[in-house]
């Protein structure tokens, strides 16, 4: 189909899509259209990656626009939002707006009604219709991005109630999902009431295979040599003989310690292909990588980088993972060594993609056990960019003749798994009934049974009775906890439980924040309150490691009267998780009594990017926690506040005036600490030259930094700095971070 065939979208985008250098549409693309995909009709996309399904959402929602509709389209990590934002920014030269949204869970998001199209997350959504934002109403189109996620037990419920509240709120809502090919998407398409776009056709030929012995065996026959060495690993030969047809490479291996190890070996392999502007280039990356983040991952990340190779996990602080993914994209990177987090939808696509473990660690199975054949294919689908790589193709590695029949038998020749909702557990239940009474969509027991069966587990189980079961299950635990009001069949959110749904929080940490408030016997400490937030379902938290348990067995008898609520015996089974909870809090206690960041990493075997999320999450916590306090007339509101400022810049209590100066944060606040200016109204009032050599004799720091405290001529201009002043390159804090944010 030619793109000037396209009918009911705006009369620019043909000509549009023309100046991209698109002129015929994909198979896929057409069949969506001759769906009804641009006339308002729902869809469910199954198609492989790089087959253009960012297009058939495009489609949509500029169709839905110019019909005087809203879209929105819903993604499933933050990363994604703003790279999905920077493609749709495009279309503003025609007058559309585009906004994104990602956090600040209790905000109503009032000014996204000014927006055309909106990019946010699953969670955003849901927390944006928890809050009553106005402009849900005017949705006439909602894009479901990687809707197969559904299938995940942490993130799947939380999209699917989201997308049946939208359908609800909106009964002549089109819904536009998208998926990588799943094994039955079928229903999906029976769920939302859409029609199916089911298709296996790719721009570029896939080719699929199992690297053994000397040779790759692909699925359709064809065997080819491709030798490895003596000493050198089948993952280098494979980068090597990428490297001798230009291209890259992706490794995905299963876990963060293998993909770093991955990295460094493969620097051997490709440093020897660089280009002198190549060299200089990734040089110029490294640093960026190095003023990121002070840690040891930062600096052996870079070292990598320099080298041509980099590796990418959650560890990584989200600057770090930009930088390496935009240099893999422009191919200046040759290898990346990745965990499956990069498979989930982040345009990172090479020649080649090697799967080198196809086996990671569960708690749950207490082992290793096989990756499923749906994540296998996700990664193998970052193998070939169209118009750049003449194919693409993705390797599993065997050890064995047996392996190789195994790993054709597994993942070559097999479907995906079909997607099946995992909305009957009951964390996600408990915290789901309380918003969907909180926020209007049922207002009884049956009226629940009604909305639930609105769900995707309704569509594909017979099971009603174990989601009921559930059900009540959760209720009885949400009125015990003043979260829920019953009358007979009738059910009232209490004033605490909208609070709570509002916040974002798991009923479950709630009640644990509230019960750990509510019998503190003095004002509560730092590391106290640090602890309550840890030992909620919504912090993760840190593993004990051998030898972990003796220490924090002791700290927590030293800090014991500190521990807010009632402490667990040793011997009872959930000692283990509330030191695990008090090894998390130390480390947030770390943090902001202002140790460095790369002495927290070291001590507790993290990487930047875990203690931003741990940082981030005990922030959000505690601001619930403050909020909680009020509503319930507690007095210990101003102690959390204090805890929560700390955590928020890493800082001790007598810099938290100074810190909350926009440009300041943790470093440049001790440093003009130490020179005498105690809080804003000292730095109004100091002498611009103990300011400036305070700052290390930044001139636009230092005027930044007086204007934002209000004073009224913060010109620096012929100003000399007072003291000591680090010079620029000479080692002392170049990058100046004034806040964990600015990693």
């Amino acid at each position: 189909m030619h793109v000037s065939e396209l009918s009911a979208v705006p009369e620019w985008l043909p000509e549009h899509l023309g100046g991209e250098g698109i002129e015929e549409l994909y198979p896929p693309q057409a069949d969506a259209v001759d769906a009804g995909v641009t006339e308002g009709e729902s869809l469910v996309a199954s198609v492989p990656t790089a087959s253009g399904k960012t297009l058939i959402a495009e489609l949509a929602m500029t169709a839905s626009v110019a019909r005087g509709g809203k879209a929105l389209y819903i993604v499933p990590l933050r990363a994604l939002a703003g790279e999905k934002r920077a493609e749709f920014e495009t279309f503003e030269q025609y007058g559309l707006t585009v906004g994104v949204s990602t956090g600040n869970y209790d905000s109503d998001g009032e000014w996204l009604a000014t927006c055309d199209i909106i990019v946010a997350t699953s969670e955003k959504v849901d927390s944006l219709v928890r809050n009553d934002a106005p402009w849900i109403d005017q949705l006439s189109c909602v894009v479901s991005d990687e809707v197969h996620l559904v299938d995940d037990g942490h993130r799947g419920p939380t999209l699917e109630v989201t997308l049946a509240k939208l359908r609800q709120r909106n009964p002549g809502l089109q819904t536009v999902a998208l998926s990588a090919t799943i094994g039955n998407p079928e229903i999906l398409a029976d769920w939302l009431d859409a029609e199916l776009v089911d298709s296996t056709w790719r721009p570029i030929d896939l080719k699929k295979g199992v690297h053994f012995g000397q040779a790759i065996h692909l699925e359709d026959g064809e065997q080819h040599e491709l030798g490895v060495r003596d000493g050198e690993k089948p993952t280098a030969a494979i980068v090597r003989d990428t490297l001798d047809d230009e291209g890259s490479t992706l490794v995905f291996v299963n876990s963060r310690r293998n993909a770093e190890a991955e990295a460094r070996r493969l620097t051997s392999t490709v440093e020897g292909a660089l280009t002198a502007d190549e060299r200089d280039r990734l040089a110029d990356i490294a640093a960026e990588i190095r003023d990121v983040s002070d840690t040891e991952t930062s600096s052996d990340l870079a070292n990598a980088v320099e080298e041509g190779a980099a590796f990418h996990h959650a560890g990584l602080a989200s600057d770090h993972r930009e930088l390496v993914e935009e240099a893999f994209r422009d191919r200046l990177l040759k290898v990346v060594s990745a965990t499956p987090t990069l498979a989930a939808g982040v345009n990172t696509p090479s020649r080649r993609v090697v799967v080198r473990d196809w086996r990671r660690y569960s708690g749950e199975a207490g082992g290793m056990e096989p990756l499923s054949v749906l994540e296998v294919h996700q990664m193998c689908g970052r193998a070939g960019r169209p118009g750049l790589d003449p194919y693409g193709e993705s390797l599993l590695l065997a050890k064995s003749h047996d392996e190789l029949d195994e790993l054709f038998d597994r993942y070559i020749w097999t479907e995906p798994e079909p997607v099946r909702s995992k909305l009957a557990a009951e964390p996600a239940l408990r915290t789901h009934l309380l918003a969907t009474v909180a926020s209007g969509f049922a207002g009884s027991r049956s009226g629940l049974l009604e909305f639930l069966d609105r769900t995707l587990y309704a569509t594909q189980t017979d099971e009603g009775g174990r989601l009921e079961r559930v059900m009540d299950s959760m209720l009885d635990y949400l009125v015990a906890n003043d979260f829920l009001e019953r009358d007979g069949d009738d059910l009232t959110a209490t004033s605490l439980g909208h609070t709570v749904s509002r916040l974002y929080l798991d009923p479950m940490s709630a009640a644990e924040i509230v019960d750990g408030l509510e019998h503190a016997d003095e004002r509560p400490t730092a590391l106290g309150l640090f602890h309550l937030v840890s030992r909620t379902p919504d912090m993760y938290e840190l593993y004990l490691r051998s030898g972990d348990r003796e220490e924090y067995t002791m700290i927590a008898h030293e800090h014991e009267t500190e521990m807010l609520g009632s402490v667990p015996s040793e011997f009872e089974e959930r000692w283990d998780d509330w030191l695990s909870a008090l090894k998390t809090a130390s480390m947030l206690d770390d943090w902001a009594s202002e140790l460095d960041e790369s002495t927290i990493t070291d001590r507790y075997g993290i990487g930047p990017g875990d203690l931003r999320g741990k940082v981030d999450t005990a922030e959000w916590l505690l601001s619930a926690a403050e909020r909680l306090a009020g509503e319930l007339g507690l007095e210990w509101a101003p102690a959390v506040r204090e805890a929560r400022t700390r955590v928020a810049h890493g800082i001790r209590t007598e810099l938290i005036d100074l810190a909350g100066v926009r440009g300041v944060g943790r470093k440049r606040a001790r440093r003009l600490f130490e020179n005498g200016i105690e809080g804003r109204a000292d730095l109004r009032d100091a002498e611009k030259s103990v300011v400036l050599g305070a700052l290390r004799g930044r001139t636009k720091t230092a005027e930044n930094v007086l204007e934002n405290v209000g004073r009224s001529d913060p010109s620096m201009t012929d100003v000399e700095p007072a003291g000591s002043v680090a010079v620029a390159g000479d080692g002392s804090d170049e990058n100046d971070q004034s806040s964990l944010g600015e990693f």
